[in-house]
């Protein structure tokens, strides 16, 4: 079992969407967060929410696409926080599109971030980890990982490469006392795309609250888990697990199934939608 009181956690992607309620969980562990995002607006607003819940923050305005410099930001938390005990990678990005459609500049953006980005950032803590005998990093992935989405193909291929890194990474770490653990949300009701677009989630799809995937954090650091996934309820998450067992031994039945459930059809109405998003930003 990880404890998670006064560990220093750096925390990715924490100003907006799941990430916000990460922090929040965080606190309530007593937690030394290092929020790190963008958006300094994001993380100010954050900080407040944390130190309100007992919790202790360092928040970081940081690019993760810029690979190169990630040791300077892990040094920095280093000296400022001390050792980064856990490492909770949320920090990702999707673009609705037509295969044929993306730019390179965007599938190297959504490999970076989702990806790239993940693996770096670990390679450089572990060194510490190793050496303490202790740490944990999580990885959160997504369903899609599982069963590519169509129109969304590129985050996909990421969440799939996180998953599977995940995987080997687990199995190279096995007696070493550090543990890294996935989590695997399905639909998140009211964060990214969905509440950016506004499109309707598939009823047969089932939906989870972003709390759900904050307790599912918790749960897999604190008892080492390796891969959780989060689906509604435990029902509903079971039902996920037998279905994508299914998928990999007949994809064309998975192709089917979401066929059936409309995600095609809701992904194609992303792509309007993002654009009509897009356009009122600009204006």
């Amino acid at each position: 079992m990880t404890i998670i009181a006064d560990q220093t956690v750096l925390l990715t992607g924490a100003s907006r969407g799941i990430g916000v309620y990460i922090a929040r969980a965080l606190a309530k562990e007593k937690a030394t967060i290092v929020g790190v995002s963008r958006s300094q607006d994001g993380l100010d607003q954050v900080s407040a929410e944390v130190k309100a819940l007992g919790g202790h923050w360092l928040g970081i305005k940081y690019d993760l696409s810029q690979l190169e410099e990630l040791p300077d930001l892990v040094e920095k938390i280093n000296q400022l926080a001390g050792p980064i005990g856990i490492l909770i990678n949320n920090a990702g990005i999707e673009i609705y599109k037509k295969f044929q459609d993306y730019s390179t500049a965007e599938l190297h953006s959504i490999l970076t971030i989702n990806l790239l980005s993940a693996m770096e950032l670990s390679r450089l803590v572990l060194p510490t980890m190793l050496n303490q005998r202790k740490g944990h990093i999580v990885n959160i992935a997504s369903l899609a990982g599982k069963k590519g989405n169509p129109y969304n193909s590129v985050y996909s291929a990421s969440k799939a490469g996180l998953l599977m890194w995940t995987d080997a990474l687990r199995q190279e770490l096995a007696d070493t006392n550090v543990e890294i653990s996935a989590i695997c949300p399905g639909y998140v009701s009211g964060q990214g795309m969905i509440a950016d677009t506004g499109v309707p989630i598939p009823k047969l799809a089932g939906t989870s609250k972003p709390d759900d995937v904050a307790k599912a954090v918790i749960q897999a650091i604190e008892k080492n888990q390796a891969e959780v996934i989060v689906n509604q309820d435990p029902i509903t998450a079971n039902i996920s697990k037998l279905l994508i067992a299914l998928w990999q031994i007949s994809p064309q039945f998975g192709d089917t199934v979401y066929h059936w459930m409309g995600v095609s059809k809701l992904n194609k109405l992303r792509i309007k939608n993002q654009k009509r998003v897009a356009l009122k930003l600009s204006m």
